[in-house]
């Protein structure tokens, strides 16, 4: 970045964001078709500088929004996966489906906010009137989490009437802000325009870092309808974003606002449109080639426009590989939060959740944006390495090829720690004994009479399941047990390939049995989940967690499991009849399952066997720290990079448009991720991989085409100063051949 700007201090100024202050236009388009004239610029003012920098005060509000919006954005997002499962009740599929259509819708209609604000309302306008459509879709975002307001198709229609609003309106202005910031500054400040840009793509990781950390304790720390508070959660990022929308407001008489400069959308399709048609038609030998196939549009659209155009497809057939780029890097949402959900998130000084290891990419953006910014680049600059944009870029996007590649190996050492599944005719077994005496347990036929040849001693915790094998998918197995002079012949139905726990209980000199399914994997998304035997004859109903009390009916009635967060539980509240009692659960540590017998009641209260149905994971979620690092690495040389280069390149009248289209590479990349997780079939640490190949291969690709890229010049679209003239007369000027070689 900093090597850029030492190279355009040598070069002619580029004026690609300056008005022309010609009055008239002497250019006339070729035919009767004209062009709407373009309004006249206002009249040029000072504004208000930073503690007498170069910086206009006016970037400090534009700044401060972008940071409230964000924080907007990001934490109602953080908890938005949550509310869909717990919420709504919806599967873990429907929830992932329609988590990324939303993404990926708001980074669609960022060209629908482009082409308002250059062709209609201008940014100023489009940014407030959209800001208020945002505001309006976390309003209905936040009813649709109130849990008395209607039944589950009223939050449903609520939801998605609140996210389609929200989405329509952080695409809406996200190509406008930062383009407005970059209008605000003078070309003679191009330097701090850049810094601009490092403070912006700043602020939005800081919104990120807070807002990711405060709205998940809002949902979980605050209880509200008896439940997780989604509504609170939901409604201090929208309170967020009125304060983004009033604070830019405050800034409206100091900002430069640039007029919108026509349908700039429409012409750029009907230019290009045209210049194909007539290029098909013109295709005798007799008719005289032309140096660029736009060129074909000149018999209809003046030079000005065709040479803007020339400047947009260059940049735009740039932008081609980009797409794979996100398609890695918004897997810290989806793949890599589902990878920490089987790892043990408890560093000693700090418990970490699943979802909150997202946390460390704003957070590590913060530290790297001035590290490289001022450290790195300069280093590289000193060395009289010519470090461009696109070689940053191209870096970036090895950088987070190897983040994939630490992801899979993370991924391979996860899996080498998760106990084997059972098989075709397989189920795995264990024993409880709740009788107050040992017991013998024989089961009987296909081979499997040694699985158990010691006898189970009371309440001991059994150690591992042991493997049976069927003879078909589903058979009824015999067991044989031995209790004091009594033996007893017994008989339970089993499925394949599931986990299973028998039971036995004494009552008096008699002995019986029962089979209970098992979870027999991880939990989901790392969550403990828990469920109880009630030994007592009376029923208990336990307040545990979401969904209401938990009843465990009379005489070794069996509860389902319950999914509860990662934490202590000293006294969880119990009820048998009309009396209250509390419950001893311990410390539920992450992705363990646990059964309790509850045995008899003293007077500190219910008494309970705890025993483990799934260990909890072994590898700490820090093996993550690498990935991520290296992947928020690739992120500050690519989107940083990325975001200067592509306002840089656009023509005056289509920053907004170009922008956009930066944006809209986002938007593919989720659609790359969707089909890629639908249709590879892969096993998880083989996608990483691919991923990875997939883009080392664009990687290529891209430097091969920024080998050939030619910056965009101001002589490249408009005429030299000493002509008076407002538009391009006479024949094209030739860009300047010069190679960005990487």
């Amino acid at each position: 970045m900093l090597e850029e700007k030492e190279r355009e201090s040598k070069e002619p100024a580029m004026n690609l964001f300056q008005e022309n202050d010609s009055k008239g236009t002497l250019f006339s388009p070729v035919s009767t078709e004209e062009l709407p004239p373009r309004p006249p610029s206002p009249p040029k003012k000072s504004s208000p500088k930073i503690c007498g920098s170069s910086y206009p005060l006016s970037v400090a509000f534009i700044v401060v929004n972008e940071f409230c919006e964000r924080f907007s954005y990001y934490g109602m997002k953080a908890v938005l996966t949550l509310y869909f499962l717990y919420f709504l009740h919806w599967n873990e599929n429907t929830s992932t489906s329609v988590y990324h259509a939303f993404s990926s819708l708001c980074y669609f209609t960022p060209i629908l906010g482009a082409a308002i604000a250059d062709s209609w309302l201008g940014k100023f306008k489009t940014i407030i009137y959209l800001s208020l459509v945002y505001v309006l879709g976390h309003v209905f975002k936040s009813l649709g989490a109130i849990p008395i307001l209607g039944g589950k198709v009223m939050h449903t229609i609520l939801s998605l009437v609140g996210l389609s609003l929200i989405a329509l309106g952080t695409g809406g202005i996200k190509p406008c802000v930062a383009a407005f910031g970059g209008d605000q500054f003078e070309e003679k400040h191009a330097e701090e325009r850049t810094r601009y840009f490092s403070v912006f793509y700043l602020s939005i990781n800081a919104g990120s870092l807070i807002s990711t950390f405060i709205t998940p304790m809002l949902r979980g720390d605050v209880q509200c309808f008896g439940e997780d508070c989604y509504a609170l959660a939901f409604g201090v990022p929208g309170l967020l974003m009125v304060v983004a929308l009033v604070v830019f407001a405050m800034g409206s008489k100091m900002y430069k606002k640039p007029p919108p400069e026509g349908n700039i959308v429409a012409q750029v399709i009907k230019c290009t449109w045209f210049a194909v048609a007539n290029r098909f038609k013109s295709r005798s030998p007799d008719i005289p080639k032309r140096p660029h196939w736009l060129d074909w549009a000149a018999e209809k659209y003046p030079r000005q426009l065709i040479a803007e155009v020339k400047a947009l497809t260059r940049v735009l057939f740039l932008y081609i590989p980009l797409p794979m780029f996100w398609a890695l890097l918004d897997q810290q949402g989806s793949r890599w939060t589902l990878q920490a959900t089987r790892m043990n998130g408890n560093l000693g000084f700090y418990v970490l959740q699943p979802d909150q290891m997202q946390v460390l990419n704003p957070f590590l953006v913060l530290i790297f944006i001035p590290l490289f910014d001022l450290v790195i680049y300069r280093l590289i600059s000193k060395c009289g390495i010519n470090f461009s944009s696109l070689r940053k870029m191209a870096v970036g996007m090895i950088l987070a090829c190897l983040a994939f590649a630490v992801a899979a190996i993370v991924e391979i050492k996860i899996n080498g720690m998760v106990p084997p599944q059972p098989g075709s005719q397989e189920i795995f077994l264990r024993v409880l004994n709740l009788a107050d005496d040992e017991v013998k347990v024989v089961v009987l036929g296909n081979g499997n009479n040694s699985l158990l040849v010691d006898s189970i001693k009371s309440f001991q915790k059994p150690t591992h399941y042991s493997k049976l094998h069927l003879n078909t998918k589903s058979q009824n197995v015999h067991f044989h047990l031995q209790y004091h002079n009594l033996s007893v012949y017994t008989e339970h139905s089993i499925e394949e390939k599931n986990w299973y726990s028998v039971v036995i209980h004494a009552d008096g000199e008699n002995v019986t049995s029962m089979v209970v399914k098992d979870i027999g994997d991880k939990t989901t998304n790392g969550i403990p989940a828990v469920r109880f035997i009630n030994t007592l004859h009376k029923d208990v109903n336990i307040s545990l967690g979401a969904g209401g009390p938990l009843t465990v009916h009379k005489d070794y009635g069996v509860s389902a499991y319950r999914a509860v967060p990662r934490g202590e539980y000293l006294a969880v509240p119990c009820k048998i009849e009309d009396k209250n009692f509390p419950l001893n659960l311990g410390l539920l540590e992450f992705g363990e399952s646990y059964l309790f017998v509850i045995t008899n009641i003293t007077n500190k209260g219910l008494q309970s066997w705890k025993t483990e149905d799934i260990p909890a994971h072994q590898l700490s979620v820090a093996w993550q720290l690498p990935q991520y690092a290296l992947v928020t690495a690739a992120e500050v040389m690519f989107s940083v990079t990325g975001l200067e280069f592509s306002y840089s390149q656009a023509p005056s009248s289509m920053k907004s448009v170009l922008q956009a289209a930066w944006l809209l590479t986002v938007a593919f990349g989720n659609i790359i991720v969707l089909v890629v997780a639908q249709f590879s079939g892969l096993v998880q640490w083989a996608e990483f991989v691919l991923f990875s190949c997939l883009l080392l291969i664009v990687c290529l690709i891209f430097s091969i085409m920024g080998y050939y890229y030619v910056p965009v010049k101001s002589e490249d679209v408009y005429e030299p100063a000493d002509v008076p003239s407002s538009r391009i007369e006479g024949n094209m000027i030739n860009l300047e051949t010069k190679n960005t070689k990487l």
